[in-house]
This record gives structure tokens, sequence and C-alpha cells, in this order.
């Protein structure tokens, strides 16, 4: 499960998979070359916050600590550099994701992990885009894309 060749296609079979996955693109997300925007797309339950646990864990964050921010939209963590946990689940319109500040956190020199990124308006440059698809019951496909091997993108 190597990050460093992308664009890479992964199957996960359960659930540490995916956040051991997580914990591998966080660890880049972290390094100084890293990108500072994840967009996230994937249908209910495909594992986007268990992908986002493992991201999470990366930065020091206690898995229990992250849980869907569908109620809550943003959940910042104090780290170094900032996370920022984002979930456009409830809102329904490119016009409603301007309106809620969601930009705020996007280039702003913390990392923004964005679940529902296709209901932004807009892509940000240098982002990492993760889709994930079921494939069986138990396994998912994880495709990462917008990491350069040199460091570049």
């Amino acid at each position: 499960m190597e990050i460093e060749c992308l664009p890479v296609r992964m199957i996960s079979k359960s659930s540490a998979e995916t956040e051991q996955i997580g914990f591998k693109l966080g660890a880049f997300l972290r390094s100084p070359a890293g990108a500072k925007t994840v967009l996230l797309y994937g249908d209910l339950g495909t594992g986007k916050t268990t992908l986002i646990k493992g991201i999470a864990s990366a930065f020091g964050i206690e898995k229990r600590d992250v849980g869907s921010a569908s109620y809550v939209m943003v959940a910042e963590y104090e780290t170094e550099p900032p996370f920022y946990h984002i979930d456009l689940y409830r809102l329904e319109s490119h016009a409603a994701v301007d309106a809620a500040g969601i930009w705020e956190y996007i280039d702003t020199g913390g990392v923004a992990v964005i679940e529902w990124a296709e209901r932004l308006s807009g892509e940000t440059e240098k982002a990492v885009k993760v889709r994930i698809s079921h494939v069986a019951e138990n396994e998912r496909e994880i495709v990462i894309e917008g990491i350069d091997n040199n460091g570049d993108d």
C-alpha cells in the first residue's frame, strides 16, 4: 500500500485497512511537500469517515475524536499544521457551500479534508482527490490522485 506513485488504486478489505491507507496519506499531508486539501468522493457508507480517522491519526488525533462532521460541518483540530474535517453532506447547493464559509479553510496553511467534495462550487489547485467505491460487502476500491512523485503537486 504505497502512496508515493500516483494515481494509485487500492482494495481495502476492512475498516482497519482503510484507516491504514488514511494514515499513510495523512503522513504525506503533514510533510512539507504535502498537499493541503483532500477532496473525498464516495456514496454513503463507502468509508470516507473511516479514511479520515486514519488521516487524523497521522496528526496525533485519536480515532474516537473523529466522527462524521455532518452535524458540525467543520471540525477543527489544533495540530501542526491545523487539521480541518469538513463534511458537506447537509449542504444541497454550491451557493449554500459558498455561504457557509468553507473556502476560509482551504489553502490557508492547514490541511482541509472535505467529504462530499462534489458539492464545492470549484476545486482548489494541488488538491488530492480520493474516490472510494464499494467493490463487495467488506471491500472498497480507493483511488488516490493528485500527488506527484517528486513533490511538485
